[in-house]
């Protein structure tokens, strides 16, 4: 069964992505799942990168990708909605966090995260909780964890 994507749907939101795998990936798993993707600018590599098309195939509708210029961008048309931070500074698991059906879950830079002063402006910041002394997943990996529980929780699937 296909889904189409409505307004009131989580949508995955990456902060100057770096990695073009990790990126196509990602649009593969939103496209499968029903989330729109947004793409906060400047990304770390082009669209037609070969890298890129190779991981994304026949998964890439831009219809369902938003570009902004920047941040701040972003975060002004975010003004009634729940913008959701995850980072592995934070302290709350995302196991103990209520998503609720139209937030805007956030994904850091690959290789630096997100400038500490978007950490001060967003509400909720999340991590995964993950073995002792282990960095981090991957990218794509995180985000198709968290999208599952987001849509498990409102109801998606």
């Amino acid at each position: 069964m296909t889904q189409n994507y409505t307004i009131h749907r989580p949508k995955i939101a990456l902060f100057e992505p770096d990695i073009p795998q990790n990126t196509a990936a990602i649009i593969r798993t939103c496209a499968c799942l029903g989330a729109k993707l947004e793409i906060i600018e400047p990304c770390g590599f082009l669209l037609n990168d070969k890298r890129f098309k190779r991981v994304v195939m026949d998964y890439m509708d831009e219809k369902e990708i938003k570009f902004y210029r920047s941040f701040s961008h972003f975060f002004d048309s975010k003004k009634d909605q729940r913008i959701i931070l995850m980072t592995t500074k934070a302290s709350e698991p995302y196991t103990k966090f209520k998503f609720e059906k139209n937030d805007t879950i956030l994904f850091g830079r690959e290789s630096a995260g997100v400038p500490e002063s978007i950490h001060k402006i967003v509400k909720y910041r999340l991590k995964i909780p993950m073995e002792n002394n282990k960095r981090s997943l991957n990218i794509a990996s995180s985000a198709a964890i968290i999208l599952a529980e987001s849509l498990k929780q409102t109801g998606f699937i």
